[in-house]
């Protein structure tokens, strides 16, 4: 999916701080970790305006760290969870009576700075709170359940995308990019393990991470496609008649959150020219 103006100054940015950062300390040997996340992952949109840690499921994750200084840290991470979100559990909009699930695969990059100084494996910076900010891009990929088998729903066009009747509709690309900021606290368990304690939150390019977006869609555009009959309307009142009523908020775009533990192992450093009693 293409960038927006605003994702490509953010993305800019962004390449720009990590390289005004570790640039100065490039020539010096650096602790790098390697890591990995266990946690849950839940969804903030159409279905669930705002209720934090609502509908919470299991999420994995690799990462690797490179510590600038006491201070900094740069990461990336390859994240992988599932959000969902369902009318009937949540009661935002009860009769709407819309649900759905989605994976989530994540790549990403963050800056950490650390509030305390804190170096990994050194017990005599033994914890500190941090914050993070990054952005990444993520797969997504919302279904619904019908009948007890469940389906994609892109391919649908819930809402009339790709339609002559809506030709401002577009379909919607299920790859998209997000900003991710977050709070955490790190802790040495001894000289080779550290952890963490955080929680992130994802904003999103996308406002069909759920599929719901804007108003119902006249049905004829679905033709004999009865599939999409009955999974673009499944209110509990009215069901069909809903023609131009809101089925979602266009205005707003959905969230995602990864929460959890980070466990990391301290590599040895690469130098020639480093102590090996610093190791």
């Amino acid at each position: 999916m293409p960038l927006t103006p605003t994702a490509k100054s953010f993305f800019s940015a962004l390449i720009l701080v990590f390289a005004t950062v570790a640039l100065p300390f490039s020539s010096q040997a650096q602790q790098n970790e390697l890591g990995v996340f266990f946690g849950g992952s839940y969804y903030l949109g159409d279905l669930n305006p705002s209720r934090q840690f609502a509908m919470v499921r299991p999420s994995v994750g690799l990462l690797y760290r490179f510590n600038v200084n006491d201070n900094l840290a740069l990461r990336a991470n390859a994240f992988w969870g599932s959000v969902a979100g369902d009318d009937a559990v949540i009661q935002y909009n009860e009769n709407r009576n819309l649900h759905f699930r989605s994976n989530i695969f994540e790549a990403s990059a963050q800056l950490e700075i650390n509030f305390l100084y804190f170096q990994p494996g050194d017990l005599e910076t033994p914890y500190t709170p941090y914050l993070f900010f990054g952005g990444g891009f993520f797969r997504f990929n919302p279904q619904a359940e019908l009948d007890g088998q469940w389906y994609n729903l892109k391919p649908l066009n819930t809402e009339g995308q790709g339609s002559e009747l809506y030709p401002d509709r577009k379909p919607y690309s299920l790859t998209s990019h997000s900003f991710l900021f977050g709070v955490g606290y790190k802790f040495n368990i001894n000289r080779q393990f550290s952890a963490a304690l955080e929680w992130g939150m994802r904003r999103t390019g996308t406002d069909y991470l759920d599929d719901v977006s804007t108003t119902y869609p006249n049905p004829i555009i679905f033709g004999d496609d009865t599939r999409a009959l009955q999974l673009y309307d499944r209110s509990l009142e009215n069901r069909g008649e809903n023609i131009d009523f809101q089925r979602g908020n266009p205005n707003t775009n959905d969230w995602y959150s990864f929460a959890g533990i980070v466990l990391t192992f301290r590599i040895k450093n690469i130098s020639r020219h480093k102590c090996p009693a610093y190791n």
